[in-house]
C-alpha cells in the first residue's frame, strides 16, 4: 500500500464520519426543533425535503464522486455500474425530496407560493444540472456504441461538472438552512436560541464537507491509476 493509498483511506474515513454525523444531525434538528416527520401535516411534511436533500444531493453525490478513488481494485466497468447506481437512487430521493416541499406549500393554509426563492431557483438549476450530467454520462461511458476516444475527451468535463454540481447543491443546502431557520423563528432568530445555532452549524459542517470533498478529489496523489477497461485492477 503506498503513502497516498494510506493517506487516502485516512481522509475517507473522515470523510465518512463527517458525512453520516451531518446526516444524523440534521435528522436530530428536525426532530428535536422542527417537529419531526409527517405524511398528513402539511408543514411537517416538508420536513422530508431537507433530511432527503441531505442524503441524496451532498452525502450519496459526495461517495459517487470520489467512487473509482475508493475502489481502485474494481474492474472499470463494474464501478461505472455503481456510480451509475448511486446517481440512480439520488434521483430517487430528490424527486421524493422535491414532491414534500410542493405538497407542503400546496396544502399549507394560507398557501405557500412555489418557487419564489433564491434558494428553490438554485434548486432546480441544481437538479436540471445534475439529470443532463446524469443523462449525459450514461449516453457517453455506458452506451457501448461511443469510441473509447470520444469517453476519454469527455471525462475531464464530466469530473469538472460533476465538482461544480455538488458545489451548487452545497450552497443551495446552505442557503437552506438558512431560510428554514428564518422562517421558523422570525424575529427570535436574531437572539441566536439553540436551534438557530444548530442550524448555523449544519451550514458550516456542509461547507467544510465539500472542501473536503474537492480536496479529495482533484489531489492529483488520489486519482485512481489507468488500467485496462476490463481487467481487475491490480497495484
Amino acid at each position: 500500500m503506498t503513502d497516498s493509498t494510506k493517506l487516502y483511506k485516512k481522509f475517507y474515513i473522515l470523510f465518512q464520519v463527517i458525512g453520516l454525523a451531518l446526516i444524523y444531525f440534521v435528522y436530530y434538528w428536525i426532530v428535536v426543533y422542527r417537529g419531526g416527520f409527517s405524511f398528513t401535516v402539511p408543514k411537517i411534511i416538508f420536513n422530508w425535503h431537507p433530511l432527503l436533500m441531505t442524503i441524496a444531493f451532498i452525502y450519496l453525490f459526495a461517495n459517487a464522486i470520489l467512487h473509482y478513488r475508493t475502489f481502485p481494485n474494481n474492474k472499470k466497468q463494474n464501478l461505472k455500474n455503481q456510480h451509475a447506481f448511486i446517481h440512480g437512487c439520488i434521483i430517487i430521493l430528490i424527486v421524493i425530496a422535491s414532491f414534500a416541499a410542493f405538497v407542503s406549500h400546496q396544502y399549507a393554509v394560507p398557501k405557500i407560493p412555489h418557487l419564489y426563492s433564491l434558494h428553490s431557483w438554485l434548486g432546480v438549476i441544481t437538479i436540471v444540472m445534475f439529470l443532463s450530467q446524469f443523462i449525459s454520462g450514461l449516453w457517453c461511458f455506458l452506451y457501448p456504441g461511443v469510441a473509447a476516444q470520444h469517453r476519454e475527451t469527455l471525462a475531464p468535463y464530466h469530473v469538472f461538472f460533476g465538482i461544480s454540481i455538488f458545489t451548487l447543491a452545497v450552497a443551495t443546502s446552505v442557503l437552506g438552512f438558512t431560510e428554514k431557520i428564518i422562517f421558523a423563528l422570525d424575529d427570535k432568530y436574531k437572539l441566536l436560541p439553540l436551534d438557530a445555532v444548530l442550524g448555523n452549524i449544519l451550514g458550516i459542517v456542509c461547507v467544510l464537507y465539500c472542501i473536503l470533498v474537492v480536496y479529495m478529489i482533484t489531489k492529483p496523489e488520489f486519482k485512481r491509476s489507468p488500467k485496462l477497461e476490463y481487467e481487475t485492477l491490480i497495484k
